[in-house]
């Protein structure tokens, strides 16, 4: 049985993008389903637009995501190197070779002999196909004219004849082309850098890729590849050819729809975990009737037979969701380090401190459940942090007993001390319920707003103790001032 080798293989010209996620996530499912080897080629031929930069935040974010490697760049593997700009020597001697045999020749036609060609077939209303022009030199002559200094391509002889090419797609079963609508294509670039369609099949053979997952706008490479496949002797892989992501208006995904890429992700809070599980939903069902499953749960289940064809539609709702989920699972020391940089942001930390970090966990119960992303966290606890004496005194003077409640509640504090604890504000609260004769609404949203300065927020057996145990850590401890629940209930008195 041949090993299952699957590879990812994206160009580093800029930010991963979430369809390319989805299809790296695809054929880490199938590798790890099936004890296979999981890839990652560097496809930077485009010497213009690729960076390295660009290379480690994709490998960053492939580590960030889960979605390791058994090959590539940085890990050793028995048909390195990973990197395509450094395997040009093995293109131009595959290249050499076809040449040699007649399966590919030296093309002279200048950009503006192409273009005129590309123009007068779309006027009349057929595909644009190379004509074949420079198919019939005279290789002597052809040398004389690269010993010259001209500059050329190098082109695929597509052999002769009309055919049917059929190849069983995994996902979309056969799918046929006719080589009418093919034409000879370039496979070397007159600058000496290899054509896609040559590259990846070199690296395919070369790296004894079984199995290759992508999307459907490679469908109509697939001819071509094998076509070369055949020419240089090499075993053609399965295909796979995934739906588009996109968006809700069924466009292709786009940042006119919002963030996609997974930095953008990871900047705004969402957990690796959510986005991984989303993304397996789209165009693939784990059965069973569930959505929230697993990475190891995924890779138990995985098949491309449940792999659908139709289109995927990115729902910014549904991930939200999701991402709410596992941070509802997730370990409070995990989400507390992961809320630190947002905070640090606010101003609410000075510094992650073990003290500060502690005291963010006992914070968080106000805002797990209630918001979709980590960045949203420190909107939720802002009272604690930046409490607005103003904004408080206005909306006391618009409750009927409002003062009476915040002097009797100012009393009882004094007295009782400060509230860190709920039991504590809870006896602090009956006391003033029978001093008052208050109760309910009456007696509690006074106190909500004097202590908040807003009509809503977390139960106040949590929010208030949370206010006096920030005032009472230590200033060294990485936690910004936080003012007293007393000092509050005065300042407004006072207003």
């Amino acid at each position: 049985m041949t090993p299952m080798r699957v590879r990812f293989a994206p160009s580093p010209t800029g930010q991963l993008h979430v369809g390319n996620v989805r299809t790296a996530l695809f054929n880490w499912l199938l590798a790890r389903r099936h004890g296979g080897t999981f890839i990652l080629r560097i496809e930077d031929t485009d010497r213009e637009r690729s960076t390295l930069d660009s290379e480690r935040a994709m490998m960053a974010d492939l580590h960030w995501l889960g979605l390791t490697w058994d090959e590539g760049p940085d890990v050793d593997g028995p048909f390195a190197p990973y990197r395509q700009s450094e395997r040009t020597d093995r293109y131009h001697a595959v290249a050499r070779d076809l040449l040699a045999r007649g399966c590919a020749y030296y093309c002279f036609c200048s950009p503006g002999q192409l273009d005129a060609e590309r123009q007068a077939a779309l006027a009349g209303g057929r595909p644009p196909r190379y004509s074949g022009r420079c198919r019939g030199l005279d290789p002597g002559a052809a040398a004389q004219r690269l010993a010259a200094g001209e500059p050329a391509a190098i082109r695929f002889a597509v052999p002769a004849g009309e055919r049917d090419i059929t190849f069983r797609d995994l996902v979309r079963g056969d799918v046929t082309v006719n080589t009418a609508v093919v034409g000879d294509f370039v496979i070397v670039r007159s600058g000496g850098s290899p054509n896609y369609n040559f590259a990846v099949v070199v690296d395919d053979t070369d790296m004894q890729v079984s199995t290759v997952i992508r999307g459907e706008d490679h469908i109509s490479n697939t001819p071509r590849q094998l076509l070369l496949y055949e020419a240089i002797g090499g075993e053609a892989p399965a295909f796979a050819h995934l739906s588009l992501v996109l968006g809700a208006d069924h466009a292709p995904l786009s940042k006119r729809h919002g963030v996609t890429s997974v930095a953008e992700f990871r900047a705004r809070g969402y957990l690796p975990e959510a986005l991984v599980n989303y993304l397996a939903l789209l165009g693939w069902s784990p059965g069973e009737g569930e959505e929230v499953v697993s990475l190891d749960e995924m890779v138990r289940r995985f098949d491309l037979a449940a792999v659908t064809h139709s289109a995927a539609v990115f729902d910014f709702d549904k991930l939200a969701w999701m991402n709410r989920q596992y941070m509802r699972q997730l370990p409070t020391g995990r989400l507390a380090a992961l809320a630190a940089p947002f905070l640090l942001g606010r101003g609410f930390l000075s510094e992650a401190t073990q003290e500060s970090l502690a005291y963010v966990e006992s914070l968080l119960p106000m805002a797990v459940g209630s918001v979709d992303r980590v960045e949203e966290i420190p909107d939720r606890v802002s009272f604690v942090f930046d409490w607005d004496a103003a904004a408080a005194r206005r909306l006391i003077e618009a409750e009927a007993d409002g003062v009476r409640v915040v002097a009797a509640f100012a009393d009882v504090v004094a007295a009782v001390g400060p509230l860190g604890e709920r039991e504590v504000f809870r006896e602090a609260a009956a006391r003033v319920r029978a001093a008052t004769g208050l109760k309910g609404r009456a007696l509690f949203h006074p106190l909500r707003v004097a202590l908040t300065a807003a009509d809503s927020g977390p139960e106040l057996d949590i929010a208030v103790p949370a206010i006096d145990r920030g005032a009472m850590i230590d200033r060294t401890s990485g936690v910004a001032p936080v003012r007293s629940c007393l000092d509050r209930l005065r300042a407004v008195l006072a207003g």
